[in-house]
C-alpha cells in the first residue's frame, strides 16, 4: 500500500499489542502476543522484560506482515506501556534482575509504612506530587537496594516497560513525564527529578534516566532492532508514554473540565486539570498535552460485580443475567447502602476498609444487592469527583467512560446520575492505540498540538445522560453514604483485630 502510516506498541499487564494506524486515526491492523504474570510470593507480581520484547517482536512482524508496504511508510513508531514496572540495565543495557516487579506488585508495603510514619504528607507531596503506595517505583527501586544489593550495585539506570521496549528498538534510554511523575521521585512543578525525595528514601540519583517530553524523539530504530522486528532501520521512535495518560488522550480526556471512568477489575475516576492536587487522598499523573490527571483508583470496580456473581450465585449467572437483575431493583435500592471496599483502599489512612451492606431490611432482595452494588461504586467515585472540583473550583462538564465499565449501560446511567455529568463512550474502545496515533501524528509535523490530533481521530458513539428522577434520589443518598464512610472508619482495626483473633491457629 502507498500511504503514511503510525505504528503503535502497546505493552499491557496480559499482553503486548502492535496496531499500524492511518493518518486519520484509523488502525488498519492490530496483532498482540500474550505474556504470563509472575507469582513467587504472595502479594507479588512480576514479569520478563524480555517476554515484552519477544511480544513486540512477533506483534509488530504480524501486522507488518499483513498489510503489504507498511515497511517503507511507517513515519513515527510510538509506544506506551504498563506503568510503574521497575526495569533495571546494567552499564552495556542487560538487565540486572530478569524479573521486573509490577503495578500490583505489594512487596514493597512495609517500605511505605515506615515512609508514611516517618514523614508527614506536607513534607513530601510538593517534592512528589503523590501519596505513597507500594506501586510507586521508587519504593521498589529501595527494595531491591535492601533485598538483592549485589543487583542494585550492577544496575547503570531504572527505567519503565515501555524504556525497555525503545531501548531494544533504538539503544536510547529516557522516560517520559508520566511515568516519572508517578514514581515517587519527580517533583511536579519542574518536571525534573527531585533531590529532595531521593535523598530522603536513599537512592541514588545516577540510576534515574532522563526524563524527556513524550513527543520527542528518543532515536531510531538500529540496523540490529530491523533484523530482530522487519522494522525499517532508522524510523523514528518517541519517548512515548505510560499507557494510562496515552489512552487518556487517545479517549479524548485531554482538556480540563474533562474526567474520565476507567472501569475494569477495579476503577479509576479521573479529573483532567492545570495543576497537580497535593492531598493525600488523590494521586496525580502527567499528561501527554500538559495537564495532570488527579485520579482516583478504586480497588473494587468491576470486581464488586465478579464476587457478587461468586458469592451470591457460585458462577452460575452471567455478568449480564446479575445486570438485569440490578435493573429490577429502583434508584436509591429503598435505602440500601454498599461500601465498595472489599480490598481495602490504595491510599489514604484507612487502606483496612470493609465493604458493608448498610440499611438492610426484611423487604430487600437480590436485586437490590445487585443494584447497591453499582450504585455503591458510583458513590464512591461521586465522593472523589466533588473532592477534586472543590479543590480546582471548577466543576466537571462531562465524563468519559472507557475500559469494560463502559458496556454495561444500567452502570453507566446509574454514574451519569449520582454525578450528575454526561458521560460519553468513545466508538473505539482501543483508547491507548489512538493515543498513540495522535502523538505520531502531532510529531510527524500533521498537528500544531496533541490534542488537536486526539480531537480529529476520537468520535463518541453513545452520549448517557443522567436520569432527573435518579438524580434527586442520589443527591439524598450521598450525604449519607458520605457519613457511613467517615463513621465506619473507626471499625477497621477493631474489625482487624478480631479477624485475628479468631482465626484458627495452624498446628
Amino acid at each position: 500500500m502507498s500511504g503514511e502510516l503510525f505504528l503503535a506498541i502497546d505493552v499491557g499487564t496480559g499482553s503486548v499489542r502492535a496496531a499500524l494506524i492511518d493518518v486519520a486515526g484509523k488502525i488498519l491492523e492490530l496483532a498482540s502476543r500474550e505474556h504470563d504474570q509472575i507469582v513467587p510470593e504472595f502479594g507479588w507480581a512480576e514479569q520478563r522484560p524480555l517476554d515484552w520484547w519477544e511480544g513486540a517482536r512477533a506483534s509488530v512482524k504480524t501486522v507488518l506482515d499483513r498489510v503489504e508496504g507498511a515497511r517503507e511508510n511507517i513515519s513515527a513508531i510510538c509506544v506506551c506501556g504498563q506503568m510503574h514496572g521497575l526495569v533495571l540495565l546494567d552499564a552495556h543495557g542487560a538487565l540486572t534482575r530478569d524479573t521486573a516487579p509490577l503495578w500490583n506488585d505489594k512487596r514493597t508495603v512495609d517500605l511505605v509504612r515506615r515512609f508514611e510514619q516517618a514523614n508527614e504528607p506536607d513534607s513530601y507531596l510538593p517534592e512528589s506530587g503523590n501519596t505513597p503506595t507500594p506501586a510507586w517505583p521508587g519504593f521498589k527501586l529501595q527494595w531491591v537496594r535492601d533485598n538483592d544489593p549485589a543487583a542494585y550495585a550492577r544496575s547503570a539506570v531504572a527505567i519503565m516497560p515501555k524504556d525497555y521496549i525503545n531501548y531494544r528498538l533504538t539503544g536510547e534510554i529516557a522516560m517520559d513525564t508520566g511515568d516519572a511523575s508517578c514514581s515517587f521521585l519527580m517533583n511536579p512543578e519542574r518536571l525534573d527529578w527531585s533531590p529532595v525525595m531521593i535523598e530522603r528514601m536513599g537512592l541514588d540519583a545516577a540510576k534515574l534516566p532522563p526524563i524527556r517530553n513524550p513527543l520527542d524523539v528518543v532515536g531510531h530504530v538500529t540496523e540490529q532492532a530491523a533484523l530482530d522486528t522487519d522494522l525499517r532501520p532508522g524510523t523514528p521512535v518517541l519517548v512515548g508514554g505510560a499507557d494510562y495518560p496515552v489512552a487518556l488522550l487517545g479517549s479524548g480526556a485531554c482538556r480540563p473540565g474533562i474526567g474520565s471512568d476507567s472501569t475494569g477489575t477495579g476503577a479509576i475516576i479521573t479529573v483532567i486539570a492545570e495543576k497537580p492536587l497535593l492531598d493525600p487522598e488523590i494521586s496525580n499523573v502527567a499528561t501527554v498535552e500538559g495537564n495532570w490527571a488527579q485520579f482516583v483508583l478504586l480497588e473494587t470496580g468491576g470486581d464488586g460485580m465478579r464476587w457478587a456473581r461468586r458469592a451470591f450465585h457460585g458462577n452460575a449467572l452471567s455478568y449480564d443475567e446479575i445486570v438485569a437483575r440490578a435493573a429490577e431493583a429502583p434508584a436509591g435500592c429503598d435505602a440500601l447502602l454498599f461500601m465498595p471496599f472489599l480490598t481495602g483502599e490504595r491510599l489514604g489512612r484507612h487502606r483496612n476498609a470493609r465493604a458493608q451492606f448498610f440499611g438492610l431490611g426484611a423487604g430487600h432482595g437480590m436485586e437490590h444487592l445487585h443494584r447497591s452494588i453499582l450504585e455503591g461504586i458510583a458513590f464512591a467515585m461521586t465522593r472523589h469527583i466533588r473532592i477534586m472540583e472543590h479543590a480546582s473550583n471548577r466543576p466537571l462538564e462531562r465524563v468519559i467512560a472507557a475500559g469494560g465499565g463502559a458496556r454495561t449501560e444500567l452502570w453507566l446511567k446509574i454514574k451519569a446520575s449520582a454525578f450528575n455529568i454526561p458521560i460519553l463512550v468513545p466508538r473505539e474502545p482501543e483508547c491507548g492505540i489512538v493515543g498513540c496515533a495522535a502523538m505520531a501524528a502531532t510529531a510527524t509535523g500533521r498537528f500544531s498540538r496533541v490534542d488537536q490530533a486526539a480531537e480529529r481521530f476520537v468520535s463518541y458513539g453513545a452520549e448517557i445522560l443522567p436520569d432527573p428522577r435518579w438524580v434527586e434520589i442520589y443527591s439524598r443518598t450521598q450525604p449519607v453514604f458520605e457519613q457511613l464512610y467517615h463513621h465506619s472508619q473507626a471499625l477497621y482495626d477493631d474489625i482487624d483485630a478480631l479477624a485475628a483473633a479468631t482465626r484458627p491457629k495452624q498446628p
